[in-house]
C-alpha cells in the first residue's frame, strides 16, 4: 500500500516536470532568440551609427558652407533695406525699380530680388539665375516670409533644395513702408554627385555575408550600398527596404519579409541623418545561428531549473501571503480612518445644522422685531389718524426700527463680505485727527441723548497723517464706541486714551484704550466676544437692541489691517477695549479752501432723468425731489436710460440718476454706454448712482464704469440734493 503511494505520488509528479521542462525549454529559445536579435540589433546599429557619424561629418562641412552662405545674403537684404530707404529721398535717384534692383543685386552679389507687399504678393524683382520667382515662393513659408513685415529688425533664412537648383533666402520687412525684401543666391548643386561617390566607398568596405547589406538613400533613391545592384534603384524597388521605409522607426528593428520568397524573412533597421536615410539588414540565418547551442545548453541545465522553479513558486507564495495580510491590515485601517472622518464629518453637519438653525432663529427675531413695530405703528397711524402729534411721534419710532432694521442688513452683509474676503481695504491718504474728531462728533450727539459722558485722557499723536481706510477705520470706532454707549447706564461715562508705540522709518503704531462704566461681560463670555450673533444674555437683543454682529465686524477689520484688538471686563465695572494699528505715514497735503456745507444747497429747475426699475423707489424719490424743486423724468432700465438721453437733445438734462441693478440692461453698462457716445454732454453730464449696494467696493465698480458719485439706499434726500448740487454747480 505504501509502495502503491510512492509510486503514484512519482507518476503525478512526473507529467509536472515534463511540462515544467517543456516551459523551461521554451524560455531560453524565446531568451536565446531574443538575445540573438539583440546582438543582431547591436551590430546593426553599430553600422548604421558610424555610417550616420560619417554623414553628419561631411555634412557639418556642408552646413557651414550653407550658414556662411546664408548670412551672407541676410547682410545683402539689410543692405538693400537701408538703400531702399535712404535713395527714395534723393532727387536724382533711379525711379526704375528693376533697374535698381539688378544693381542692388549685382553690388550684393545676389541672383536675384524680390519685392513683396505686406500680404506676400509680388511688387517687383530681378532675377540673374533664370529661376521662376512664383515657384521659388512656393517652397518657402509664406506666413514666415509676411510675419517680416510688421516686425523690420527680424531676418528670414532658408535654404531652399530642389530638383534642378538649390537657393539660399533671405527674406526681411522694409523700412521705408510695409512690405518684405526677399534675397536669393543660386548654388549649383553637382557637388551632391561627389558626396555620394564618398558614400559608396565608405559602405562598400562592409561584407555582405557578416554584416548583411548596408544602403544609403537620399529620398527614395539608394545612392550608395555595399550591394552594388542597388545603386541607383528606387526603395520601392527592394521589399526589404520598402517595409523598412514604411513600418520601422528611427533606430527601431522590424521583422521583415524578402523579396525571394514567402517563407524568407530579415531583421533590420534605418536611421535618418541630416539628409539622408541609412538601412541595414540581416537575414534569419545569420541572426539565429547560436540558437541550436542554446538549446542544447538548455537540456543541461533543466534540473537546476526545475530546482529555481520551485524555490521561485515557494518564494512568490510566501510574497503573496505577506501581501494578503498588509492588504488586511491596510484595508482595516483605512476603514477605521473612514469610520472617524464619517464621524467628524457627521459631527460637523450636526454642528452645521445647529448652527444654521441658531442664525436663522437669532435673524427670524432680529428682523421681526422692527418690523413688527413698524407694522404695528402703522395700525395705529391708521386708526388715529386725526391725531398728528401721535403720527409724528410714531413716525419717530418707526425710523428708528428702520435704521436698526438697516443696520442689522448691514451688519450680516459686512460679516458675510469679511469671511468671504471681498471686502476691499482703501490705502489712502488719511488725517486721523479729523477722522477722531468726526467719530467723536456722531458719538457725542449719541453719548449725549442717553446720559452719557465722554472724556478724553492722554493724546499722543505725532502723525496725524497716515495712509488707511477711513471708511473702515471710522466703522470700526463706531461700532465700539457703540457697544460702550449701549450698554452703560445713564451718569455714566467713556474715556479714550491714545498712546504712540512706535514712530520712524516711515511708520507709526497707535494704541487706542477705550473704557466704559457700562454693565460688563463675564469671563466665560469673553471667550465668544467675537462670535457672530454673541451677546452676554438671551434678554439683550431686546433690551439693547444689539445684533450681536458690531464685534464680530470689529475683529476681521482689525486683522485685515494687521493690527491687535484685546477686550477685558468685569460684570457691574465695565469693559475695556484696546486696540493696536499700524500705519505708512503720509505726506501732509496741501492746505485748501473747505467746500461749503450741506445746508447751502438748492436744485431748483435742476432737470433730472432717473432710470429706477422698482416703481415705489421710482415714486418716493420721485416725491422728494420734486418737493426740492427739480424736475424727474422716469425710465424702468438701463436701455431706456439710453434710448431716452440719446434721443433728447444735448442739455435737456443736468444730471441722471442711475440705479444699478435693473433689467435689460444694469447701471454699469448704461453709463459705460453713455459715455462712449460721440455727443459734446456724453462724458460730462453727471452720473449719480442710488443703489442698494451699499458698499465700497460697490462705489468703486460706479467710479470705474464713469459714473461721478455714490449714493447707499435707502436715500438721505439732504445728501441726494447736496449731491446733485455739487455736479451741477448750484448752490
Amino acid at each position: 500500500m505504501e509502495n502503491k503511494k510512492h509510486g503514484l505520488q512519482w507518476h503525478s509528479i512526473i507529467p509536472l516536470e515534463v511540462i515544467a521542462g517543456l516551459i523551461f525549454l521554451i524560455i531560453v529559445f524565446i531568451i536565446g532568440s531574443s538575445a540573438d536579435i539583440a546582438a543582431a540589433e547591436t551590430q546593426l546599429s553599430s553600422i548604421v551609427d558610424y555610417l550616420k557619424e560619417q554623414c553628419n561629418s561631411d555634412q557639418i562641412r556642408d552646413l557651414a558652407s550653407e550658414s556662411k552662405s546664408l548670412i551672407r545674403v541676410s547682410e545683402s537684404v539689410e543692405t538693400i533695406k537701408w538703400r531702399l530707404k535712404y535713395e527714395d529721398q534723393v532727387p536724382h535717384a533711379l525711379e526704375d525699380v528693376t533697374t535698381r534692383l539688378e544693381n542692388y543685386a549685382k553690388d550684393c552679389f545676389l541672383s536675384g530680388i524680390i519685392l513683396l507687399d505686406e500680404n506676400g504678393a509680388v511688387q517687383s524683382y530681378c532675377d540673374t539665375a533664370g529661376i521662376d520667382v512664383n515657384d521659388l515662393l512656393q517652397l518657402v513659408e509664406t506666413d514666415s516670409v509676411t510675419d517680416v513685415a510688421t516686425f523690420p529688425e527680424k531676418i528670414y533664412t532658408v535654404r531652399v533644395n530642389h530638383d534642378d537648383y538649390c537657393v539660399d533666402i533671405a527674406a526681411t520687412g522694409r523700412n521705408d513702408k510695409l512690405g518684405v525684401i526677399v534675397g536669393y543666391y543660386y548654388t549649383s548643386p553637382e557637388y551632391t554627385e561627389i558626396y555620394n561617390n564618398s558614400l559608396h566607398s565608405i559602405v562598400s568596405g562592409y561584407s555582405m555575408t557578416g554584416d548583411g547589406v548596408v544602403a544609403i538613400s537620399s529620398g527614395n533613391q539608394i545612392i550608395a550600398a555595399n550591394d552594388s545592384s542597388l545603386v541607383g534603384t528606387n526603395i520601392e524597388d527592394t521589399e526589404i527596404l520598402r517595409q523598412l521605409m514604411n513600418r520601422g522607426s528611427a533606430g527601431q528593428l522590424i521583422h521583415a519579409q524578402n523579396d525571394d520568397s514567402a517563407f524568407s524573412y530579415s531583421f533590420g533597421l534605418m536611421e535618418k541623418s541630416r539628409d539622408y536615410y541609412i538601412y541595414a539588414y540581416m537575414t534569419e540565418r545569420g541572426v539565429f545561428d547560436s540558437t541550436p547551442k542554446n538549446l542544447l545548453y538548455s537540456l543541461l541545465l533543466y534540473l537546476m531549473v526545475v530546482v529555481i522553479l520551485n524555490i521561485m513558486c515557494w518564494r512568490l507564495k510566501q510574497s503573496y501571503r505577506k501581501k494578503q495580510q498588509k492588504a488586511q491590515q491596510k484595508y482595516t485601517e483605512n476603514l477605521e480612518i473612514k469610520n472617524t472622518q464619517l464621524k467628524e464629518a457627521a459631527l460637523q453637519a450636526e454642528k452645521a445644522n445647529s448652527a444654521k438653525s441658531i442664525f436663522l432663529s437669532r435673524m427670524s427675531h432680529d428682523i421681526r422685531t422692527p418690523l413688527n413695530g413698524i407694522i404695528g405703528l402703522l395700525k395705529v397711524d391708521e386708526a388715529h389718524f386725526d391725531d398728528q402729534q401721535l403720527v409724528r411721534d410714531n413716525h419717530k419710532k418707526m425710523l428708528v426700527s428702520a435704521d436698526h432694521l438697516l443696520s442689522l442688513i448691514n451688519d450680516v452683509l459686512q460679516v458675510s463680505k469679511l469671511e468671504d474676503g471681498r471686502i476691499e481695504l482703501a490705502n489712502e491718504p488719511m488725517d486721523l485727527e479729523e477722522l477722531s474728531r468726526e467719530v467723536g462728533t456722531i458719538i457725542g450727539s449719541r453719548a449725549a441723548e442717553a446720559g452719557i459722558t465722554m472724556e478724553t485722557a492722554a493724546q499722543e499723536l505725532p502723525e496725524h497723517y497716515v495712509y488707511g481706510s477711513p471708511l473702515h477705520i471710522r466703522q470700526l470706532f463706531l461700532n465700539i464706541y457703540g457697544n460702550c454707549i449701549k450698554y452703560n447706564h445713564v451718569g455714566g461715562k467713556v474715556t479714550t486714551s491714545l498712546k504712540c508705540l512706535h514712530s520712524g522709518d516711515g511708520k507709526v503704531t497707535y494704541r487706542w484704550i477705550i473704557t466704559d462704566t457700562g454693565i460688563g461681560m463675564s469671563e466665560e463670555f469673553l471667550q465668544h466676544i467675537f462670535e457672530p450673533f454673541t451677546q452676554e444674555s438671551s434678554d439683550s437683543r431686546s433690551v439693547y437692541q444689539g445684533t450681536g454682529l458690531g464685534m464680530t465686524i470689529v475683529k476681521s477689520l482689525v486683522d485685515k489691517m494687521g493690527g491687535i484688538i484685546e477686550v477685558t471686563s468685569k460684570p457691574g465695572a465695565g469693559t475695556t477695549f484696546i486696540i493696536t494699528l499700524p500705519f505708512a505715514v503720509a505726506e501732509k497735503p496741501e492746505p485748501h479752501a473747505e467746500e461749503a456745507g450741506e445746508s447751502g444747497y438748492n436744485i431748483r429747475g435742476v432737470n433730472l432723468l432717473l432710470a429706477e426699475d422698482n416703481d415705489l423707489n421710482a415714486e418716493i424719490a420721485e416725491l422728494l425731489i420734486t418737493d426740492a424743486g427739480a424736475k424727474v423724468t422716469i425710465v424702468g432700465d438701463g436701455k431706456q436710460a439710453v434710448d431716452r438721453f440719446s434721443s433728447d437733445p444735448p442739455g435737456t438734462y443736468d444730471a441722471i440718476l442711475m440705479d444699478i441693478m435693473m433689467p435689460v440692461m444694469d447701471g454699469l453698462t448704461a453709463t459705460e454706454t453713455i459715455r462712449a457716445m460721440e455727443r459734446p454732454d456724453a462724458r460730462t453730464i453727471p452720473i449719480i448712482a442710488m443703489t442698494a449696494n451699499a458698499f465700497e467696493e460697490d462705489a468703486k465698480k460706479c467710479l470705474a464704469a464713469g459714473m461721478n458719485a455714490h449714493l447707499a439706499k435707502p436715500l438721505d434726500i439732504e445728501k441726494v440734493i447736496a449731491t446733485v448740487a455739487r455736479f451741477v454747480n448750484r448752490s
